[in-house]
């Protein structure tokens, strides 16, 4: 890739983004666990690190989108939500979240206050503080309104993993998919639906945290980038098991159908 641009689809979640990270970005660092855990070469959600007989689940991921506000949600529910999740499907109750927003010059006030409204609402359903952030401002055209990063802390005893799936299990979906890429899509293009489709983005660890009681959750995955086929590829290539999916069990709502 020496000679290789960085395009959008390297961020896209596919076959590109795998490549940029095992061929540029993952050889780039000489310790990438810390010891007992997991780390860079497992591609987690998440990295793993041995307290005693358990584990603390250390998470971050950066958040960007057009547009900055959709229908059922904005950036900051987004970022939340995105790690919490990440935390939750590796097992780990959600302890803190960290957060750094930068923030283009010219930004309205009253649209950051709605943000960190939203963030917040969204921490307060699942009870998980934010506790230390960072931001900044930079020059007019710098970013895109606006660019969040979170990190998160969580913990378990037993890790979730990408490869922990076995011959015989079956895939439970939370809900129907593409609602949230419709709802960005119909915002973003100016599309009319005769239905209010909405984002279903949300905060998972409270549907998460009964399942993992039942001790039969093997692996689990937000399909965020990639979507539902991408995270499908992703968890048979890292538990060396094929998938069979019948299209029609899979629930999609009549709107994002049509």
């Amino acid at each position: 890739m020496s000679k290789e641009l960085i395009r959008l689809e390297h961020g896209g979640g596919g076959k590109l983004m795998r490549l940029l990270l095992e061929n540029v970005v993952i050889p780039s660092f000489t310790l990438q666990r810390v010891k007992g855990g997991i780390g860079l070469p497992e591609e987690d959600d998440g990295a793993t690190i041995p307290i005693g007989d358990s584990y603390l689940v250390l998470t971050t991921d950066s958040h960007t989108i057009k547009p900055i506000f959709f229908p059922g949600g904005d950036i900051g529910r987004l970022a939340i939500s995105g790690t919490i999740n990440d935390l939750s499907v590796m097992g780990a109750k959600p302890i803190a979240i960290t957060s750094a927003i930068v923030i283009e010059e010219g930004f309205h006030v009253q649209q950051l206050k709605r943000i960190l409204k939203s963030m917040n609402d969204t921490l307060m359903e699942i009870g998980t503080p934010l506790v230390a952030g960072d931001t900044k401002v930079v020059e007019r055209g710098g970013i895109d309104g606006i660019l969040i990063t979170t990190a998160g802390v969580g913990h378990t005893h037993t890790p979730i993993l990408d490869s922990g799936l076995k011959p015989g299990d079956l895939m439970i979906l939370t809900g129907p998919i593409g609602n949230h890429e419709i709802a960005l899509l119909s915002q973003r293009e100016g599309l009319k639906f005769e239905t209010r489709l909405k984002s279903d983005v949300a905060p998972l660890w409270n549907m998460v945290e009964p399942a993992l009681k039942s001790g039969r959750i093997t692996s689990m995955k937000d399909p965020t980038r990639g979507g539902f086929a991408g995270t499908l590829n992703e968890m048979a290539r890292k538990s060396h098991v094929d998938i069979i999916v019948r299209e029609k069990r899979v629930p999609v709502d009549e709107e994002v159908r049509g």
